[in-house]
């Protein structure tokens, strides 16, 4: 395919730093706040933020339903932190009947390592990332309580009292979604972008 143009979810958390990472890996990278400008799109990242007020936003600004229905039709779409929870098709510990986006058939415990004091950094090694292992930020963290059919673990937590604990999947139907406990804008090393850049064009 052409050049991806693929969008950043923008009405709340880390959106410069994911436009930046995906703008210096070739992709056409854009803002997307309403439902018009999700149809330009041939991907979306979902970022960290706060995942009940973008929520609520994507809902103030029409634009929770489209996301829903372009996810459910199979548009490749990566969730980061408070993004891996919009992608959830359950949560735990979040607020009563929060809804999400859906579309991984996972279970996602919110705020699951802690409050902000307890946010920390591991390295991790990642199913389809080749090299050194990744560098992972982690701050205010779900992790994936539980899979279902057709979702892959690509990474665990090793070591500490969180050992083994879930943290990175691919899955959905059409096997288009990436999701991630942890913040990889945030630390220089672009190989979960282009993890999800191979995803979109392997989909599309």
């Amino acid at each position: 395919m052409t050049t991806p143009t693929i969008g950043v979810f923008a009405l709340q958390g880390d959106v410069r730093e994911h436009l930046h990472v995906l703008t210096s890996l070739g992709a056409n990278a854009r803002p997307v706040r309403r439902p018009a400008e999700l149809d330009a799109v041939d991907a979306l990242v979902l970022p960290g933020g706060e995942s009940t007020t973008m929520v609520k936003l994507a809902v103030t600004f029409e634009l929770f339903e489209p996301l829903r229905k372009r996810v459910a039709e199979g548009m490749p779409s990566f969730g980061s932190c408070a993004g891996m929870i919009l992608l959830a098709d359950r949560i735990e510990g979040g607020i009563a009947d929060q809804p999400t986006i859906g579309g991984l058939d996972v279970v996602v415990r919110r705020n699951a390592f802690g409050r902000q004091v307890d946010s920390f950094e591991a390295d991790l090694d990642v199913t389809g990332i080749e090299g050194d292992p990744v560098h992972a930020v982690f701050i205010r963290a779900p992790w994936v309580e539980s899979t279902g059919v057709g979702v892959e673990v690509l990474a665990r937590v090793e070591g500490g009292p969180s050992d083994g604990r879930v943290v990175a999947v691919r899955g959905g139907v059409h096997d288009h979604l990436l999701a991630t406990s942890f913040h990889p804008e945030l630390t220089g090393d672009p190989r979960v972008h282009e993890l999800f850049l191979k995803i979109v064009r392997g989909v599309s």
